[in-house]
């Protein structure tokens, strides 16, 4: 079995979500080119994008809400920690959490309202960055535009050779190769995953190794750029990349690839800003926390879009901007919106979910004491049961004594005794 790098990420987790991205992104850019008459990825990107962040947009909404509220309730929260303020012992901590979320559950909020966020967009970038690093194994309609130049490689004398040299010279050291393999569709995908690495010179390199097919190579490599490119800079590659490959002869590509990390970061760094802090306390260590990482993700925006693939910072750049529309719409709804009367409406709801908990534990402990109780009597008739029996055999045991022993003398007191009784 042949490691083919043309076939989709199979990982337990991102595999599938991967090939969900791309089967979305694969109908987007179908669309266009069916209906528009436009190939363009970077178009795909673009409106995939905005697609994504509209199917978010309820949980943005939701965590902005959180933000919001969360700033409402400060001073209590605030006031339950002055209250165990230089406490670090074990039972000073859990009282604090615990008073703690009693206020989150007074006011209907849930602690966990800021992180939903993080949770559903982290697999969505990494499943992504395998999408946009080799699209032809999630865009059919890509792979086809090579279908032609493949079958004309294949079908030439010496064609292993002959692509084994311009693999070397393109310095392709991330795709795995092995074009003297016996299974044709999987050369093929060989030949597919290099030939849309290939740089300009890498092509320039082909066109020279297979004269017979410099027209159909000619033609691939223009549609390629009409549909896989940004500007001149090929989406899949990075910026690293691009510099080290275009810094001497092509000054033009290398200062693009420059500026996509310096616009990832600047974007980022503009959708923070935009993006209200929880707390406006400098003391408050949450609130220092948010301010901390609102510097840190845009540069951590800057230093990961020079190591991925221009697509990938192409999204991150997109998704910036639709969140920035996003929060300004978002400032001015929760500017005019009532507050307190969602507090309110909270606040009942809370009470429900309590009294909804309290009388199920109510019935809980009702029906367990019921157990008890019945178990209580079966243990008492069970006693009782256990006491005649051992009161019968003692009787038993006093009539059978012989005549003259202590036991017989016993039974005639007794007997004496219960006839004066009943006179």
């Amino acid at each position: 079995m042949y490691p083919v790098f043309l076939t989709a990420y199979n990982g337990a987790i991102l595999g599938p979500i991967a090939k969900a991205l791309g089967w979305i992104m694969n109908g987007i850019y179908s669309f266009f080119a069916n209906v528009c008459g436009v190939e363009s990825v970077a178009l795909v990107i673009f409106i995939f994008t905005i697609f994504i962040y509209l199917c978010l947009f309820p949980v943005t909404y939701r965590t902005q809400k959180f933000s919001v509220l969360t700033r409402k309730i400060a001073p209590e929260t605030k006031a339950i920690q002055e209250k165990y303020k230089g406490k670090r012992d074990q039972a000073s901590m859990t009282a604090m959490n615990e008073e703690t979320q009693a206020v989150y559950d007074k006011y209907g909020i849930s602690p966990m309202g800021s992180c939903v966020y993080m949770i559903i967009q982290m697999p969505i970038l990494l499943a992504l960055y395998r999408v946009f690093f080799n699209i032809p194994a999630y865009l059919s309609s890509v792979k086809g535009v090579f279908s032609n130049l493949v079958d004309g490689i294949v079908a030439t004398d010496g064609y292993a050779k002959t692509m084994q040299a311009v693999y070397d010279q393109a310095g392709l050291n991330t795709v795995k190769v092995d074009f003297t393999a016996t299974d044709t569709t999987v050369v093929k995908n060989y030949i597919t995953d290099v030939l849309y690495k290939l740089s300009d010179t890498g092509w320039d390199n082909l066109s020279a190794s297979f004269p017979g097919l410099s027209d159909v190579i000619s033609s691939t490599h223009g549609k390629l750029e009409q549909i896989n490119y940004f500007l001149t800079l090929n989406i899949s590659d990075t910026p690293i990349n691009l510099i080290k490959t275009n810094f001497a002869h092509n000054p033009a590509i290398w200062v693009l690839a420059v500026l996509v990390p310096i616009l990832a970061y600047g974007s980022q760094f503009l959708n923070m800003k935009m993006t209200p802090v929880n707390s406006t306390d400098p003391n408050d260590q949450m609130a220092k926390q948010m301010r901390t990482m609102n510097i840190l993700m845009p540069l951590m925006s800057l230093f990961f879009s020079v190591t991925v693939p221009v697509g990938l910072s192409l999204y991150w750049i997109a998704g910036a901007l639709v969140r920035t529309v996003q929060q300004i719409f978002l400032n001015r709804h929760f500017e005019n919106i009532d507050i307190d009367g969602i507090i309110e409406k909270n606040k009942e709801k809370a009470r429900a979910k309590q009294e909804k908990r309290g009388i199920q534990r109510e019935r809980m402990l009702e029906a367990a004491n019921m157990s008890t109780r019945k178990i209580s009597m079966a243990d008492k008739a069970h006693i009782g049961e256990e006491k005649t029996a051992d009161l019968d055999a003692k009787e038993e045991a006093r009539n059978r004594a012989p005549r003259g022993s202590m036991s017989a003398k016993a039974n005639m007191v007794k007997e004496y005794n219960d006839k004066n009784t009943r006179k």
